[in-house]
């Protein structure tokens, strides 16, 4: 088994970019940062989310992508460069990926803890990022969406840092889970309802997948 550790801290503030005629305000651009980074309740040092109505926030403090998909990603753009960060996230990860992280897992980078809140849905700053509409979609397609971390312990991290997972949770609804149920078609009942009742999804998600139990076409 691989193990699980902190490849890169990734932390952008706010800029604005041109995008189809218009000034958009972004914090897509992320690069990696030396050195031990404070993590604060709502996001590292030095990184700052821009619209607060679809980013950010308690449950999506820090944004974590596995480094595994790197290599998936490389064959689907070839010639285009994939530094870490490309994605957006703020923690490069090695060993964690999302058909074993569990939504309510706790874990620990540095002296910080964490709990897995939610999986990524992609929004068009993905495609200011790479300059391509077309990446949005084939980002949701390809399933590999990374996940979002509420801070529940707020401390330092920093590049190699191991992550230790503190503990698992017992309702056992991985990422990947919740990934299908989206971008799937809602027939796996069993599922949708336990992740309706999913204490640490966000509820926004809860509320969707609840709706979805009575209505498969949403």
């Amino acid at each position: 088994m691989t193990p699980m550790k902190l490849l890169s801290v990734n932390v952008g503030l706010p800029r604005e970019i041109e995008w189809r005629g218009k000034l958009v305000r972004t914090s897509i651009f992320k690069a990696p940062v030396p050195g031990r980074v404070r993590v604060a309740a709502l996001n590292l040092e030095n990184d700052k989310q821009s619209d607060l109505s679809v980013h950010g926030g308690v449950d999506k403090a820090v944004y974590a992508y596995p480094s595994e998909h790197y290599s998936f990603w490389r064959e689907e753009l070839p010639g285009v460069d994939l530094p870490w960060g490309m994605f957006g996230e703020n923690f490069t990860t090695e060993g964690v990926l999302e058909e074993a992280v569990r939504i309510g897992d706790r874990l620990q980078v540095g002296s910080a803890e964490f709990v897995v809140t939610q999986p990524r849905m992609p929004c068009y700053k993905l495609a200011i990022r790479f300059g391509r509409p077309d990446i949005v979609k084939r980002f949701l397609r390809s399933g590999l969406t990374g996940f979002y971390l509420a801070v529940l312990r707020e401390g330092e991290v920093a590049a190699g840092d191991p992550i230790k997972l503190l503990a698992r949770d017992e309702h056992g609804v991985t990422v990947d889970d919740v990934v299908n149920l989206y971008i799937a078609d809602a027939t796996n009942q069993d599922l949708l309802r336990r992740v309706s009742e999913l204490p640490a999804l966000p509820a926004g998600w809860r509320d969707y997948f609840r709706k979805r139990l009575w209505d498969p076409d949403i």
